[in-house]
């Protein structure tokens, strides 16, 4: 199946793609990364804290889709931020998703073993050895990424956030703009809580789409990457379709004015600032 639907692109980066978190049945999650690339998807995200990683990849190779034509994300988890270890769960990480590079390398949270010189360090070796085209930052606030971008020859190239109408992450979002950081968006629809805000279903009925759609339109018209997790090939399509819809400056401002900040992502280990 041919890509449909024109994606936009973030520096290189498709600003759309298939989030899987908790998915985490091998078999339902190989073939949900295979129907999202056949559907037109190519960019997918993954983690190694997921568990799936051997899975997206069956997926990947599955698929119709050329490797070089996916944009391939994975995440080194808290407890592998130590220099060697961000190295070699890495290394474990290229072989399950059957790859010799991902195009871009997150930490996953400022957290546990993190430690911005040995952590930074260990990646920009990786970067240098082709093993990731990127490095990104996951969960981390203005003061974490001034620090990284400190230490850090190779630039942050996204931060990785909590996002979505009920969050709308307004100052760091600004901070990343102006930092030239792109804003990938985990949890675009709030868990499914976007399906029962007012604002968002009186814009949806207007419309004619879903909830999903309105919320997923939103986060593109902010330049925001949103990956939505979906497992079943309805709403893999759902969200794919939601490319389609381009909000009035009259919608965006309706959301814009969602006045509440609801994170439905808030470990103990999650930054202090919170």
């Amino acid at each position: 199946m041919t890509q449909r639907t024109p994606v936009p692109d973030r520096n290189g980066m498709p600003g759309f793609g298939l989030g899987t978190w908790q998915n985490e049945d091998p078999e339902a999650c190989a073939e949900s990364v295979r129907t999202a690339l056949e559907t037109g998807y190519r960019h997918v995200d993954t983690a190694q804290i997921y568990g799936n990683e051997a899975a997206v990849g069956r997926g990947i190779a599955a698929a119709d889709v050329d490797r070089e034509d996916v944009f391939l994300a994975t995440k080194v988890w808290i407890d592998e931020l130590a220099h060697e270890d961000v190295l070699e769960s890495t290394e474990e990480s290229l072989e399950k998703l059957g790859t010799e590079y991902v195009d871009l390398l997150y930490v996953h949270w400022p957290a546990r073993t993190y430690d911005p010189e040995e952590t930074l360090s260990a990646f920009e070796e990786l970067c240098d050895a082709g093993k990731t085209e990127r490095i990104g930052v996951s969960n981390f606030e203005p003061t974490h990424i001034e620090t990284a971008q400190s230490v850090l020859d190779t630039p942050v190239f996204a931060n990785q956030i909590e996002i979505h109408p009920l969050l709308q992450q307004r100052e760091l979002r600004e901070f990343c703009a102006d930092a030239g950081i792109e804003v990938v968006a985990y949890s675009p629809l709030a868990r499914g809580n976007v399906f029962d805000v007012d604002v968002l279903s009186a814009i949806a009925d207007d419309r004619g789409v879903s909830e999903a759609q309105v919320s997923l339109a939103w986060l593109r018209a902010k330049g925001v990457t949103p990956i939505p997790k979906a497992t079943g090939a309805d709403h893999i399509r759902d969200n794919w379709t939601s490319l389609e819809l381009e909000l009035s400056d009259d919608e965006i401002e309706r959301i814009d004015g969602i006045d509440t900040e609801r994170r439905f992502v808030d470990p103990d280990f999650g930054p202090r600032s919170w």
